[in-house]
């Protein structure tokens, strides 16, 4: 019995380390690629439209998150009864829930630290081009006052956002984990 547990616990610990350097790799091949993807872009736009990607980025990790803090809070028991049925996208769901601590890792830690990332370089590249634009106006501002300012307002955004889609996200965890279900089980089937 006692070796049995040591066992388990021994195949837990190298599931744990596969986890994490799985997680590692993809952090490191999304969060390269989202910025590297942000920079390209927001060089060449204009403000508005650099605006418009920084607002998305934002939304982006806000809605990830919102599904990262669902998972923890949906109950598998629902899900069973659809499974059941055969309810597209209720096996997914529990399969999400069974999984919740990857799910939300991924969710909350992977895509919304690297959206929170890149939307501080994406505001950086922001505030130069807005520099640019009022110092061909002739209108000086100081770049400390206006980099901070420009990186409170996107906190601001972020953290308000991911207040508002936690209270959503426990309140509606079940509703939310079956809709990202229904999104996976459309991509599933055309595999």
């Amino acid at each position: 019995m006692v070796k049995e547990k040591r066992n388990n616990k021994k195949g837990k610990t190298i599931s744990h380390k596969k986890w994490v350097t799985i997680i590692v790799l993809w952090t490191i091949l999304l969060g390269g690629g989202i910025s590297l993807l942000s920079d390209m872009l927001l060089s060449k736009a204009e403000l508005l439209v650099a605006f418009i990607i920084l607002i998305s980025i934002i939304l982006f990790g806000i809605i990830f998150d919102t599904i990262g803090t669902a998972v923890t809070a949906a109950k598998e028991t629902p899900f069973h009864a659809m499974a059941a049925k055969k309810v597209p996208g209720a096996k997914i769901a529990v399969s999400l829930i069974r999984n919740a601590d990857k799910v939300s890792n991924f969710c909350n830690d992977v895509i919304g630290d690297i959206c929170g990332i890149v939307s501080g370089s994406a505001g950086a590249i922001i505030l130069v081009k807005l520099i640019g634009i009022l110092q061909t106006k002739g209108i000086t501002l100081q770049n400390t006052f206006m980099s901070a300012l420009i990186g409170a307002i996107i906190a601001a955004i972020t953290i308000g956002g991911k207040a508002l889609g936690k209270s959503i996200a426990i309140s509606r965890s079940n509703e939310i984990i079956f809709e990202v279900a229904k999104i996976i089980q459309i991509f599933k089937k055309d595999r």
